[in-house]
């Protein structure tokens, strides 16, 4: 067995979608980021790449490259996915918190879950989301942007 951990942030502003989980949000500002800076996509990428010590979302899918602009993160999971079975395992479990004050994000869970394990190739029931308000408290809970944390767990496949 392999656990991993993972983190992303990304400022809010007007113009851009607000995507998280691989789920649209409707919301008057988006999370600015090469792809479509969806952080909690991002954060569940780095915890299941890291679980197979495979690198990060980073040095697999670099801002620098002129390819992953405008990228689904969704897309990006079911790569790295593809990388952690390549590498001889399988994702067990995924569980991601998002920290946002605003929108609210609790109706859009099952979305979220279920838009996750179709990317990862898992059943829903190997995903957890929770979405969290900062209560006011930094960053995200000044409304200047959200953060994603997120676990994983693999186990070995050969």
């Amino acid at each position: 067995m392999r656990a991993g951990f993972g983190y992303d942030a990304h400022r809010l502003a007007p113009g851009r979608p607000l995507v998280l989980g691989g789920v649209a949000i409707p919301f008057d500002r988006g999370l600015i980021g090469h792809s479509d800076a969806d952080a909690a996509t991002h954060a569940v990428i780095d915890a299941v790449l890291g679980a197979a010590a495979a690198g990060d979302c980073g040095s697999h899918f670099p801002a620098s490259d002129p390819r992953f602009a405008g990228a689904r993160s969704t897309d990006l999971l079911a790569d790295a996915a593809r990388v952690v079975r390549a590498a001889g395992f399988s994702i067990v479990n995924v569980d991601c918190t998002i920290v946002a004050q605003a929108p609210p994000l609790a109706s859009h869970v099952p979305a979220m879950r279920a838009a996750l394990a179709a990317a990862a190739g898992i059943a829903l029931d190997q995903v957890s989301v929770k979405a969290k308000s900062p209560e006011g408290l930094g960053f995200a809970g000044t409304g200047e942007g959200i953060e994603a944390f997120a676990t994983a767990m693999l186990e070995a496949t050969t």
